[in-house]
């Protein structure tokens, strides 16, 4: 093989390598489904691939800020993401909000129409994600204390680590009913959408961390994420773009 054909192979590796990378994404559970509907077309696209990690948002910032390899965080708040940038662990100016969500109550077999009903009801178990790490869990603390039920139904709440445990926790028949999020249970029957003025927004933050800041597929992903063809994906699972 010549010197030059060789040098040939060489630079076209290199071409390669630089178009083609990989972003590992840090995603809110309540955004789950939605995200893998959205890396599936990002990735069809045939320039970058994802790798998406999920859990609750206080979790994923605890990774982050012990240098998790993460090159994006979408969050379930606004908060976290907005630290991430004025603690220099994220890119300043590349925080947006991508989605709102929605709280409901959700309950299986029950009747849940009149929801400040149900919540005063005859019942065992209601499960929450934790308030501590999970937005939507906080939305549910907040609506509960709104309608002055918190302290009558805080001895009978069930605790998940996330979102999407909670929904698990309600549908193994844990707990007979709970707070989960709209996107979560959008086709299903028997749940109450929680009046927004309940609670404070579930505005969902995005940003482009530190780690991803010269990563073609990270920034190509966040452009992706503010596309028509990704918020038509987002407004269809139950939640709103601003």
């Amino acid at each position: 093989m010549t010197r030059l054909v060789v040098v040939a192979l060489l630079l076209a590796g290199s071409s390669v390598s630089t178009l083609a990378e990989t972003a590992h994404v840090a995603v809110a559970a309540n955004f789950t489904a939605v995200a893998e509907e959205l890396e599936a077309l990002f990735e069809a696209k045939g320039e970058h691939q994802l790798e998406l990690s999920f859990g609750a948002t206080g979790q994923l910032y605890t990774q982050i800020s012990q240098a998790a390899p993460f090159a994006v965080f979408l969050a379930a708040d606004t908060e976290r993401p907005e630290k991430a940038v004025a603690e220099g662990l994220a890119v300043d100016g590349s925080f947006f909000v991508y989605a709102e969500g929605r709280l409901v109550l959700y309950a299986p077999g029950r009747d849940v129409s009149d929801g400040e009903a149900a919540l005063a009801g005859d019942f065992t178990k209601l499960a929450i994600a934790d308030p501590e790490a999970a937005p939507y869990g906080k939305a549910a603390v907040e609506t509960l204390t709104a309608l002055g039920l918190y302290d009558a139904i805080e001895p009978k709440l069930v605790m998940g680590e996330t979102i999407s445990q909670t929904l698990q926790f309600i549908e193994s028949g844990n707990a007979e009913l709970g707070f989960v999020a709209a996107s979560q249970v959008l086709d299903k029957p028997d749940q109450w959408l929680v009046p927004a003025d309940l609670h404070t927004p579930i505005s969902q933050g995005a940003v482009l961390l530190k780690e991803g800041e010269s990563n073609p597929a990270a920034i190509a992903f966040l452009d992706f994420l503010r596309s028509d063809e990704a918020v038509a994906v987002i407004e269809a699972a139950g939640y709103s773009v601003p």
